[in-house]
């Protein structure tokens, strides 16, 4: 699918039109009042209050999450013809999939699943995710494909709060889940690595959405990333903390079991 080039929108004269920082605004908006971390998931998380076979649970079925980020952001390039925006866009997929040695973000998290008690055997072939989480993902997945390449980036924008939460969360499993310490270097490498994203696709959506229809859209393509992230721990929650809620065919903590 064709589109503009990085720093080229058309102009197109809208009264309606929001400033950046009238978008930015109702953007941060959003992730305060949409945002995952006010899931009672995560609230619970940082209270320290999961059993560690919970938390095995968030582990193996967030790896759905992580193994499908560098796929969504291949769909996401597809979408553009400029080099400058693929070019900035592909570190994306290199941070996840790692170089040559394979060690990125996906090789960090099978290694936190791994702190958890989990094998790796376990964990990478997704056979024990839950249909709730796997379908949020397809979900994104599909918003990505089906989307213009403006509201692919858009559903990116998570990555504006992510930061705060990343550190919050390191602070309270250090605390909390002394065991997990070895394996929490996938958050370690978000800490830079999602700032920079967030800023350059801010910088994008700024740009580009140049019609007032386009900030709104924009604005929801957020709204349903924020929905989709809060899909995914509704099914964990559920399935792990609600005792007798775990679907046949999937992943039983080892204290569950029996």
């Amino acid at each position: 699918m064709a589109t503009q080039l990085v720093g080229t929108p058309a102009t197109i004269e809208d009264s309606n039109l929001l400033s950046k920082e009238e978008l930015h605004r109702r953007l941060q908006a959003v992730g305060e009042s949409r945002y995952h971390h006010l899931h009672p998931f995560h609230l619970r998380m940082h209270a320290g209050e999961l059993t560690r076979g919970q938390l095995q649970a968030w582990a193996l079925n967030r790896y759905y999450y992580q193994s499908r980020i560098p796929i969504k952001d291949s769909l996401l390039l597809a979408k553009s013809d400029d080099p400058a925006f693929r070019r900035a866009w592909r570190k994306r997929i290199l941070d996840h999939d790692g170089d040559q040695s394979g060690y990125g973000g996906i090789e960090k998290w099978i290694q936190l699943a791994e702190a958890t008690g989990l094998s790796r055997d376990q964990v990478i072939p997704c056979t024990g995710a839950l249909p709730g989480v796997i379908y949020a993902v397809d979900a994104y997945l599909a918003l990505v494909r089906d989307s213009p390449l403006l509201i692919a980036v858009a559903s990116s924008l998570t990555e504006l709060f992510s930061r705060k939460l990343i550190s919050l969360r390191m602070d309270q499993l250090r605390l909390h889940y002394p065991y997990l310490a070895h394996g929490l270097s996938y958050f370690e490498g978000r800490l830079t690595q999602a700032p920079e994203d967030a800023a350059f696709a801010l910088d994008y959506v700024s740009t580009h959405a140049v019609t007032r229809a386009e900030q709104e859209k924009v604005i929801q393509a957020l709204e349903r990333k924020c929905a989709i992230l809060w899909a995914q721990l509704d099914a964990i929650d559920y399935a792990y903390v609600v005792p007798g809620n775990i679907p046949p065919g999937c992943f039983v903590p080892l204290v569950e079991r029996g």
